[in-house]
């Protein structure tokens, strides 16, 4: 028999931030609607744009007009200091992006207020921004960074108080609405725990131009039947409102995509 064995790792700071988001998460229960999505003229739309934007802008958008129509999106349930449900009047996505931050692959989590009254190209921009500025130049991951470096007990203090005791404290660390995918990785998500109310993923599109949409919900807060709906409404969002915009972009006149590091940091 070999004599070899494995070796413990401790766990980094920021690797520790996830460990304290994944808690959270365990507590909400959670479920998932799936819908395949018809997006063949968004996908050859988006091909033939200059420069194009990337997936992650086209449903920030998307789910943000969505959100802007059905307030329901805008909710969080919070238990304290009774249990309850707070509406937010706007939306605010949340997506998430890796990034390589001392030599470690480390997902970090961007805010962007009303999404759905931004271009596409000024969404892509902060995308591209938190993708290619450095990491300590962005505010989201200044703070992420920040708040790793916390001792466990105060840092799941901090947590708990974001999440639970203000509403509105809550969607502007957190979040109305979520997007998350590996898609650019060459694979689909098909399950999560979600920490927001929704978090929207989505797979690769098949031959056809059909693309697996799906929103896993807080159970507290919104039902199946309205999010299947909600997957619907955001398919007729995409062929129409988004598609237009698809078709009307022009290149940027030479203006770079990242005018931003001061978007990126106001942007929630």
């Amino acid at each position: 028999m070999s004599n070899r064995t494995g070796r413990n790792l401790p766990l980094s700071p920021l690797r520790r931030l996830v460990v304290d988001h994944q808690h959270f998460c365990s507590n909400v229960p959670g479920a998932t609607v799936e819908r395949p999505l018809s997006l063949a003229a968004l996908r050859d739309a988006r091909q033939a744009c200059v420069p194009r934007p990337s997936w992650c802008a086209i449903f920030l958008k998307a789910m943000g007009v969505v959100g802007a129509r059905r307030p329901q999106f805008r909710r969080a349930f919070l238990p304290f200091p009774w249990p309850h449900l707070y509406e937010h009047p706007d939306n605010v996505a949340n997506f998430s992006i890796e990034r390589r931050h001392q030599d470690e692959d480390v997902v970090f989590f961007v805010q962007v207020r009303r999404p759905e009254r931004r271009t596409l190209a000024e969404l892509d921009a902060i995308i591209r921004a938190c993708k290619d500025e450095p990491v300590e130049s962005v505010k989201f991951f200044r703070r992420a960074i920040r708040l790793s470096k916390v001792p466990w007990p105060i840092r799941r203090h901090v947590w708990w108080v974001s999440l639970n005791l203000s509403g509105k404290l809550r969607a502007h660390n957190f979040g109305t609405f979520g997007i998350t995918s590996t898609a650019s990785e060459g694979a689909g998500i098909l399950a999560l725990l979600p920490l927001v109310t929704s978090t929207l993923h989505y797979g690769l599109f098949d031959d056809s131009g059909t693309l697996p949409t799906r929103i896993t919900f807080d159970h507290r807060v919104l039902d199946g039947a309205f999010v299947a709906r909600g997957l619907v409404e955001l398919e007729e969002v995409l062929r129409t409102t988004i598609l237009e915009e698809l078709l009307n972009a022009r290149p940027q006149d030479g203006k770079p995509l990242s005018f931003l590091t001061n978007t990126v940091g106001a942007s929630s």
